[in-house]
């Protein structure tokens, strides 16, 4: 009964409290913002500052969804220095904007101010999914401030058996005439794609509400994860055009095709050390399209975390903040800078 009464009052509930961690904007430029975050009263504890890289179709607060549920708020608490990127919200003007523009300038900028706050000129990178694949090429091309690489859920080959990699292959998905209609590709799109990778998935929600709607915490938890679903943001038309065309369909990657401002992207350039973390129900970034990348780079010193789970349960659940982040913590703090 208590949960059929929470479900009935949904719709009268104030929105979710997301993306509350205290945070500074240190850097803008375009519609992208960079965000520092306020340390703990106690100050920080370790040297190297850590530099979040979100999807770039998603809004950033998915690392931050809720307090008590945040990714940023827990490293935060243990004495990390975080800055994460925020896109903002690409407009009309911004459909030219290229790979090299998101990947290099942007990624370059916010890394070297990162950068700045360390003793050796260098944070740690974390990406979470096509942020992952941004941030490996750029660790590949951009060696300087790198301290180290962590590739979360990032696809690195994009030739699997994955419907996301089918359908970009498709021979009717014309590239050509998907940009003269929308410019950027659209937000509506992108998320339609998504959902239709688990039809089902709909359902499954509506059965977990009835199942757990009685737990105050579980309800927060979906709503605010709800939330950040359906605040999708566009793709920057030239950007996407070339995300789709050398990498989903050349596999530029593996095949050592793709260039960043005119150098050639080599995976076996990447020595820094290297975490991935891939999940074995990912149905978005198949985990051994995301753990090729260990196989790729040079680094000697490279991890490897595979846990069950999907795309964004495992990285958000209560789960995750017992198990996942602090493992992923415990990589940044064993390679703090010394001295």
């Amino acid at each position: 009964m208590k949960g059929l009464k929470n479900l009935a009052t949904l719709w009268a509930r104030k929105p979710p409290p997301v993306g509350k961690t205290p945070a500074d904007v240190v850097y803008r430029e375009n519609k992208l913002t960079l965000l520092r975050y306020r340390p703990r009263p106690e100050g920080i504890k370790y040297k190297t500052p850590l530099l979040l890289v979100p999807s770039l179709i998603n809004r950033h607060y998915v690392l931050d969804l809720m307090p008590g549920k945040s990714f940023i708020e827990y490293m935060v608490s243990v004495g990390h220095d975080v800055y994460c990127i925020e896109w903002g919200i690409p407009t009309d003007e911004d459909r030219y904007l290229t790979f090299d523009d998101v990947c290099d300038r942007y990624i370059g900028r916010a890394l070297r101010t990162a950068a700045r706050a360390s003793a050796d000129d260098k944070a740690h990178v974390l990406g979470y999914c096509l942020g992952g694949t941004l941030a490996t090429i750029h660790a590949a091309v951009r060696k300087e401030h790198m301290a180290s690489l962590t590739a979360l859920a990032a696809p690195i080959g994009f030739e699997d058996d994955g419907l996301l990699s089918r359908w970009a292959r498709s021979g009717s998905f014309d590239l050509s005439v998907f940009e003269t209609a929308f410019g950027n590709a659209p937000a509506w799109l992108l998320q339609g794609s998504f959902q239709l990778l688990r039809p089902t998935l709909p359902l499954h929600k509506m059965v977990s509400l009835l199942d757990k709607g009685d737990r105050e915490d579980f309800l927060e938890g979906f709503l605010a994860l709800e939330t950040w679903g359906s605040d999708n943001i566009p793709f920057p038309g030239a950007c996407f055009r070339q995300y789709i065309d050398d990498l989903y369909r050349k596999d530029g990657l593996l095949k050592e095709t793709f260039s960043l401002s005119g150098h050639p992207v080599r995976l076996g350039d990447i020595a820094c050390p290297v975490l991935a973390v891939t999940f074995e129900h990912d149905n978005i970034v198949p985990h051994k399209s995301a753990s090729v990348l260990l196989e790729r780079v040079s680094s000697k010193d490279k991890e490897h975390i595979h846990l069950p789970g999907g795309h964004v349960g495992s990285v958000v659940s209560n789960h995750a903040k017992k198990t996942l982040w602090p493992r992923i913590s415990k990589f940044w703090a064993d390679r703090d800078v010394r001295g």
